[in-house]
């Protein structure tokens, strides 16, 4: 097992003083440190906690929020529930997926962005509605997309010079 992630999770379970009852919670930090739950940092909480592999996967599969597939850097959740979907979601989910060369669940090649579909994110007035690492991008068009994601694509470039 690697050191390094042990440190990491040891480091973690302290932060919660050992406590079993923190599970969702050492798990939201150890996805926030690794972009996903990696299966190795999972065994190793599961020794360091005397919790089972299997009550640890039970939560992890439990929450959407969770994945135990590596995301990309960028998540991009679409907006598929009703009101999003009358006013044409359908086609910028599309025109992502033509654009990332994805489909929901999938990460690029690039580890760059992660595309996902949700039910609402309720902000039915803005719809159609799409998400990008947390920031709301409302009333999308097909043309917005492009400059959306050309956007995470130069800051990218910009932050690794």
């Amino acid at each position: 097992m690697d050191p390094e992630v042990m440190d990491k999770v040891e480091k973690i379970v302290d932060k919660y003083k050992r406590k079993k009852s923190a599970l969702i919670g050492i798990l939201q930090d150890i996805q926030a440190e690794y972009n996903y739950l990696p299966k190795e940092a999972l065994l190793h909480l599961g020794k360091s906690l005397g919790v089972s592999l299997i009550q640890i996967y039970g939560i992890a599969t439990f929450y959407k929020s969770f994945s135990l597939e590596p995301r990309g850097k960028y998540l991009i959740n679409i907006c598929l529930g009703t009101a999003c979907h009358v006013r044409g979601a359908v086609r910028i989910l599309e025109k992502v997926e033509r654009s990332l060369d994805i489909k929901p669940g999938q990460t690029t090649k690039d580890s760059m962005f992660t595309l996902e579909t949700v039910n609402c994110l309720g902000a039915c007035a803005l719809g159609p509605l799409m998400v990008v690492d947390g920031e709301y991008f409302g009333k999308m068009t097909s043309a917005k997309v492009d400059k959306i994601l050309k956007t995470y694509k130069n800051n990218e470039k910009n932050q690794n010079g």
